[in-house]
């Protein structure tokens, strides 16, 4: 069921980003006067088609990993004399700088639309307060404290732990010192060398040595795996672990600290079930490797979510007007925090290990959309800006190569030779062809 509605997900993201995405190229042309033959979402065989008045026909196709606009053109074929001012290659380079742009330019816009209508819908997040400061950490260096709450990472607003990882994130490489403020106006310069460099996945937290603030989280089943070991044993949802070896648990990560070390060891589990009835059971973790090389035990269960004091939660809301420009901030951040990623990758900062590919989307979508409309359109906004920034990359085959070569034509006066194009158009299939066969080895390492 699990993997289905990860399919189902990934469809409707993948299909609203392209329809989106080629819907750009289509308006804008038809705005130019271009006759467009074909508007396909997906590849392959149609399952759907129709054909509007204006000869375009509309077709969905088996396949829902793209999709394209055919323009009428005379370098795919005979173009009748009488169309010929409605071919794509008889617009000026201006105009087809305009079409090609598009695509890429309405998938920010889907994006400034989506986190516009989060911004009105409002949400709620939890507080950026320290919990605990390691020994000896980058934090403890730089002077953070338990119980103080991060405002600012590198004086950017931060409301929430998910703010403070994305600007931490954007740090990646950084030497010499990251300058965190709190709410009580102190500002910690915390001492960094080669931050996260190659981490993989990026630990922004854990490497300065913070661990958030939570509240005591009962040691009480949530959710359990049917196939893991918690449900082999006959643990149930709603069971509360008393003790483990004779030894009483205080709150969950007394028991996630007992799992973890205890790898292929039996454990005897003092249980007492929602009804009152406790119970005594034998459980073995089972071995799991972390990308580290790490082994640790692994039981198939989750806590019961706790509940969190007001005083930590911070409502974000704004009106239509004020949401606007926050909106439009927050796709600008999240390009430039794809780009510089995307850089960083290419000079050997962050590990090509997390690229992400098919599978990956798939899963995060699926879970995403059962956590909520809300961190599902949030997840959509995010995707949108990733396939915009992708596709202006000056790669031969995306659209940032025919834009490149349609600014040379612009400055030279002259189109590219077909020879370079021809070159260009191998050269960027090679490429897309290998970061797509890295994307799902690393996909199909995560299983």
């Amino acid at each position: 069921m699990s993997a289905l509605q990860n399919i189902l997900a990934v469809i409707v993201v993948l299909g609203v980003l392209i329809t989106i995405h080629e819907f750009g190229h289509f308006w804008v042309a038809r705005r130019c006067g271009v006759k467009v033959l074909r508007f396909s979402v997906g590849f392959g065989k149609p399952l759907w088609s129709r054909t509007d008045r204006h000869g375009t026909e509309f077709v969905v196709a088996a396949i829902p990993l793209g999709g394209y606009v055919k323009m009428l053109d005379e370098r795919e074929g005979n173009v009748p004399e009488a169309e010929l001012h409605r071919a794509f290659n008889r617009k000026s380079v201006y105009q087809r700088i305009a079409i090609v742009a598009a695509g890429p330019v309405a998938n920010f816009l889907l994006a400034i639309i989506a986190y516009w209508a989060l911004f009105i819908y409002g949400t709620s997040v939890v507080a950026p307060v320290v919990g605990a400061v390691a020994p000896g950490s980058p934090a403890e260096l730089g002077g953070l404290r338990g119980g103080e709450e991060i405002v600012r990472v590198e004086g950017s607003p931060t409301p929430s732990w998910q703010e403070v990882s994305l600007k931490l994130i954007g740090e990646i490489g950084r030497d010499g010192s990251l300058v965190i403020d709190t709410a009580d106006g102190a500002e910690h310069r915390l001492p960094v060398q080669a931050y996260m460099v190659r981490q993989d996945p990026p630990r922004p937290l854990e490497t300065l040595g913070i661990t958030p603030w939570q509240p005591p989280i009962e040691a009480r089943l949530g959710q359990v795996l049917a196939d893991g070991p918690a449900a082999q044993a006959g643990l149930e949802s709603g069971d509360r672990v008393l003790a483990v070896d004779g030894e009483p648990i205080e709150d969950w990560n007394v028991l996630v600290e007992r799992v973890r070390a205890s790898s292929g060891q039996t454990l005897s589990l003092e249980v007492e079930s929602q009804a009152g009835v406790q119970r005594s059971i034998e459980l073995t973790p089972q071995p799991r490797e972390l990308d580290g090389g790490e082994t640790i035990g692994y039981i198939g269960a989750a806590a019961v979510p706790p509940e969190w004091p007001a005083e930590y939660l911070r409502e974000i809301r704004y009106s239509p007007f004020a949401a606007l420009p926050q909106a439009v901030g927050k796709t600008w951040e999240m390009t430039w925090l794809t780009v510089d990623s995307i850089r960083k990758m290419v000079v050997g900062l962050i590990s090509p290990s997390n690229l992400s590919g098919p599978v990956t989307i798939a899963r995060v979508a699926g879970d995403s959309a059962r956590s909520g409309l809300e961190t599902f359109v949030g997840f959509l906004a995010y995707l949108s800006i990733s396939l915009g920034v992708l596709n202006l990359l000056p790669i031969p085959v995306l659209d940032g190569g025919h834009l490149l070569y349609f600014i040379i034509e612009a400055v030279r006066g002259r189109p590219v030779s077909e020879r370079v194009q021809l070159a260009g158009l191998k050269v960027g299939v090679v490429l897309i062809g290998t970061l797509m066969v890295m994307a799902l080895y690393f996909d199909l390492l995560r299983l």
